[in-house]
């Protein structure tokens, strides 16, 4: 019988996840020897190195690459068929692993996660909090199931699902605010979780022109779209600090540092700070759609179904 070229592929894979037999050793707990040799009989069975062992960190030489993307399709297919199975069972068993950045997974997900875990137990679950670029790689690969995000992260390869919409709210240091003047465009933040903030005007942004901004970096949906924002008022905002995550904004806002763009899926799942004022903008830029997404033509198993049902219930109850 013909050797299987793959066999073995866990240890491969292990080295290449951890960047060291070593570590990949003490993941599979077995000893570092045992790797090694586990590694250099794969090699022997593709016929090619797969790591470039004089590289620190341990690099995938070129037929490492195309050893293991073709070692994660694998694994693809058979978790797919795993899932199918456990799906005839009724989700007795299976597993579930979700993606997020940073917001979605320290606000949106966990709350979900745990109102999963009480309907089915026996379903594991896992969460993978990475950046959007890594987030569509591991889609497409198979590494996680579904991907929480903005519209704007979808590609062809992706098809997208309705969760919530994402409102920009400017987020204003209280001490930047005239009340007597500004009093009509204040938001209530418990209102920010109704659908269109109903009764309250939004806010002419020239309110704000000469005051210091906060930001998020340019690579930033919500960058781009603050910049838009102000350039539809007539203005270039003074930008004193940039960031990298909204909520690090937002907590300089609170701070009274600047002025930042934060979206209403942040106000509306963290306690109310009385040191930052809102104010509802409006605009087409103002409105984003969060996704639920999937890779086009995988099998979706009963696990992400009944995962995605449980986002759309959770909608629905915090538009009502």
């Amino acid at each position: 019988m013909e050797e299987n070229i793959f066999q073995g592929m866990e240890y491969v894979y292990e080295v290449y996840r951890q960047g060291s037999f070593q570590k990949a050793a003490e993941k599979l707990f077995i000893s570092q020897p045992s790797v090694s040799a586990s590694v250099r009989r794969a090699e022997e069975r593709a016929g090619c190195c797969l790591f470039d062992r004089s590289m620190k960190p341990l690099q995938l030489t070129e037929c490492g690459r195309h050893y293991i993307d073709a070692v994660e399709r694998i694994m693809a297919v058979e978790h797919e068929f795993s899932e199918f199975v456990n799906d005839r069972n009724g989700l007795k068993r299976g597993s579930l692993v979700l993606g997020g950045s940073s917001m979605f997974s320290s606000l949106v997900l966990p709350p979900l996660m745990g109102e999963f875990r009480k309907r089915y137990p026996d379903i594991s679950l896992e969460l993978v909090e990475e950046t959007t670029v890594n987030l569509e790689e591991m889609l497409l690969k198979g590494s996680i199931d579904i991907m929480f995000d903005y519209e704007s992260a979808g590609s062809s390869a992706f098809t997208g699902e309705f969760f919530e919409e994402d409102r920009m709210i400017l987020s204003v240091p209280k001490a930047f605010v005239d009340k007597n003047r500004l009093g009509k465009y204040l938001l209530d933040p418990a209102e920010i979780s109704k659908a269109g903030a109903i009764g309250v005007p939004a806010v002419p942004l020239s309110e704000f022109e000469n005051m210091p901004f906060v930001l998020l970096k340019p690579a930033n949906d919500s960058r781009r779209r603050a910049r838009q924002i102000c350039a539809d008022y007539g203005f270039e905002p003074n930008v004193i600090m940039e960031f990298d995550q909204q909520m690090t904004a937002y907590l300089a806002s609170c701070s009274g540092i600047g002025i930042s763009f934060t979206g209403s899926l942040l106000i509306s799942r963290t306690a109310p700070n009385p040191d930052v004022c809102c104010f509802l903008l409006d605009g087409p830029h103002s409105r984003r759609n969060v996704c639920v997404f999937k890779k086009r033509g995988r099998y979706t198993t009963g696990a992400a179904k009944a995962f995605i049902e449980l986002a759309r219930e959770n909608t629905v109850r915090k538009s009502g």
